[in-house]
Formats: structure tokens, C-alpha cells, sequence
């Protein structure tokens, strides 16, 4: 790695600074930017994870170099039973330091108060995955004090991520994405040698996992991010700062 680069403190305040820092972690292999973040970036440090179809690469990636770093999932209760026995196993295998997070209402309420909102169009969709996903982590990454998060976005996964940065600030604290500009080749590679599992629903066609109401199996013909959502949309929020 280059010896001096740019100060993180300055980073946080200068939209220059922080381009430049994020041009320099770009030149570093994902390993390198994920032990320099968590090195160098303000604590808590944490990791948050859908479980999804290729998610083993950054749990495995980041807890290698901090076993005992918190890995949050946000359960919304309608997660395949595919998705919850790969939970398991990753903990299992990777000894990971799970902590789960819950909407504040449980899917009985949600539906009994708002109705199917996933069924109500876009707005629906917005408002049930506030309720479900966004409000859950936002009230845990407050809790556990969490300064700087971590997550395995990568640009190839959608249009809406296709300018996203190594580096960024979101909600407040330092996100960083040490994977970002990773292909599903360079995916496949590190899960091979690793000997790391694809999630299981993945070898049934299933390319982006998140809940059985919201998720479908891909098509020829189809866009990644059209298997998710209805093709309405593809992010839930979470990874977005508004």
C-alpha cells in the first residue's frame, strides 16, 4: 500500500479530501481497504449483511481480520428458510458475532395495521421497507454507536450502484463498500478458494435473495435488479443517505 494517504479527519469535512482518499483506497486491493478502514476510520466498526446469494465474501473477508466484529442483519420475518438456514451455517462455520435486528412491530402487526403494503405500488413498497428494514438498522447502528459500517455493495449489481465509491459518508458515519468494484468472476474466485458457500437458493436461479414476497428467481432476458421488487425498484433504502 502507498504510505501516506490522505487523512481521514480532513476527509470527513472536505468533499476534495475525501475524493482523494477514495482514489487512493481504489488503487488497493479489497483486503487492503477493508484492514486500513478498519485501522484508520473511528469506531464502532461494523458490518451489516442481507445474507444474500454471494454475502459470504465480505463476512468471511472482514472477520478475518476482526473475528469478533458485530455482523447485523436485519430480520424482517419474511426471509426465506433458506435464508435463516444460511444464517446458521455462516455463523457456525465463521464463528461470526451475529446480532439481529427486528422492525418494532412484527410481520402480524405490520400487515394487520398497513395492510400488504409490498402490494400498494412503489409508495408501498417505500413504506413497508422503512418500517421493515431502513428504521431497524438506522435504531441499531445508533445503538451500538457505530461510527463506521461496512457493507458488500458492489456496482455490478445494478444500475442505482453503478457510481457507488469505496468510501463514503451516509447517515452520518463512514460507510465503506471494500468490494465494490468486484465482478461475480471475482466473486466466484474468492468463494472457490475459500471454500465458501453460494447461498442455497442461488443454484436454483435465485441472483439477489432478500424477502419471499419481494424476491423472484431470474429469466433470460432479465436484469439482476429486475428479480427484486417487482422490477419497480431495486434499492430498500438502506443504502441510501436520504
Amino acid at each position: 500500500m502507498s504510505p501516506i494517504p490522505p487523512d481521514p479527519l480532513t476527509a470527513a469535512e472536505d468533499d476534495r479530501a475525501r475524493a482523494a482518499l477514495d482514489a487512493w483506497l481504489t488503487e488497493q486491493s479489497a483486503e487492503a481497504r477493508a484492514a486500513w478502514a478498519l485501522e484508520h476510520l473511528a469506531g464502532g466498526h461494523v458490518l451489516s449483511s442481507s445474507f444474500g446469494a454471494q454475502s459470504a465474501v465480505s463476512l468471511h473477508l472482514l472477520t478475518r481480520l476482526q473475528p469478533d466484529l458485530p455482523v447485523i442483519l436485519v430480520d424482517t420475518g419474511y426471509l426465506f428458510p433458506e435464508t435463516y438456514a444460511f444464517v446458521d451455517t455462516l455463523v457456525e462455520r465463521l464463528g461470526l458475532n451475529l446480532q439481529i435486528v427486528r422492525p418494532e412491530l412484527s410481520p402480524g402487526w405490520i400487515e394487520a395495521r398497513h395492510g400488504r403494503l409490498w402490494e400498494a405500488g412503489r409508495e408501498g413498497l417505500d413504506a413497508y421497507n422503512r418500517l421493515a428494514k431502513v428504521e431497524p438498522l438506522r435504531r441499531a447502528l445508533d445503538r451500538m454507536d457505530a461510527r463506521t459500517w461496512f457493507s458488500g455493495l458492489r456496482r455490478s449489481q445494478a444500475e442505482s450502484r453503478a457510481e457507488r465509491t469505496v468510501l463514503e459518508l451516509q447517515w452520518g458515519r463512514w460507510k465503506v463498500h471494500p468490494i465494490v468494484d468486484w465482478t461475480d468472476r471475482d466473486i466466484a474466485r474468492y468463494l472457490a478458494r475459500h471454500d465458501l458457500p453460494y447461498h442455497p437458493l442461488w443454484h436454483q436461479g435465485y441472483v439477489s435473495i432478500g424477502d419471499t414476497h419481494t424476491t423472484h428467481r431470474w429469466h433470460p432476458g432479465m436484469r439482476e435488479e429486475d428479480t427484486r421488487f417487482f422490477g419497480l425498484k431495486r434499492e430498500c433504502g438502506i443504502h441510501l443517505d436520504a
